[in-house]
C-alpha cells in the first residue's frame, strides 16, 4: 500500500512538473515553414532578435526559431505572421489584414547550412502599421494614409468614413480595415 501512495506521490508531482510553464516562457504554438503547427512554450524574442525560443509540450530542449524559418507564432492570444524575414503582429485579418510590425530582420545573417544569407526584412520600423493584400505589404504611416485610404479603402464607403476621423492615429485604421473587411467577405 505505502508503494501504490509512493507512485500516485511520484506521478503526480511529474505531472505537475509537466503542466507548469517554463519561467520566461508563455504557452503558444508555432507554425513551421512546412505548414505544420508545435505546441508549446514560446518565449518572446521578436523585438531584439527576430526570432522566439520554444519547448515543446512534452518537454525537451529549447529550439530557437528565426522569423525566417516559421510562418506563423501565436504567444498567449496574440498572433504574429512572418512576412520577408520580419515578424509582425496580426491586428485584423480578412480580404485585407491590418498589421503592426514587430522585429527588424533587416541585415541580420542566418545560415544555410554553411552559407550565410542576409535576410533583407522590410521598410518601416518596429511599431510601424502595414496592410498586406494580395501578398502586398504596404506600409501606412503619415505620408501614405491618406494614399491607403483613396486607393485600398475605396470600395467601402463605411471604412473611407471611418478612416477619415483618425485624425493621425494610424492604430484607429483598424476598425475602417474591420468595417473594409465586413463588408467585403
Amino acid at each position: 500500500m505505502k508503494k501504490i501512495i509512493l507512485y500516485a506521490a511520484i506521478f503526480l508531482a511529474f505531472t505537475q512538473l509537466q503542466a507548469q510553464t517554463p519561467e520566461g516562457f508563455t504557452k503558444g504554438s508555432v507554425t513551421l515553414a512546412d505548414g505544420s503547427i508545435i505546441t508549446g512554450f514560446v518565449q518572446d524574442n521578436i523585438k531584439k532578435g527576430a526570432a522566439i525560443m520554444f519547448i515543446s509540450s512534452e518537454g525537451g530542449d529549447k529550439k530557437l526559431y528565426n522569423s525566417t524559418e516559421i510562418n506563423a507564432v501565436l504567444i498567449d492570444a496574440t498572433n504574429y505572421i512572418s512576412l520577408k524575414g520580419d515578424l509582425f503582429k496580426v491586428i485584423c485579418t480578412g480580404k485585407m489584414n491590418f498589421l503592426q510590425k514587430a522585429s527588424n530582420a533587416a541585415g541580420k545573417t542566418i545560415y544555410n547550412g554553411s552559407e550565410a544569407i542576409i535576410i533583407p526584412g522590410t521598410e518601416g520600423k518596429i511599431g510601424d502599421h502595414f496592410s498586406y493584400t494580395n501578398n502586398q505589404l504596404t506600409l501606412i504611416n503619415k505620408k501614405t494614409v491618406d494614399a491607403f485610404i483613396a486607393d485600398q479603402l475605396s470600395t467601402c464607403t463605411a471604412a473611407v468614413e471611418k478612416a477619415k476621423t483618425i485624425n493621425g492615429d494610424i492604430a484607429a485604421l483598424a476598425e475602417a480595415v474591420t468595417i473594409y473587411n465586413t463588408a467585403n467577405k
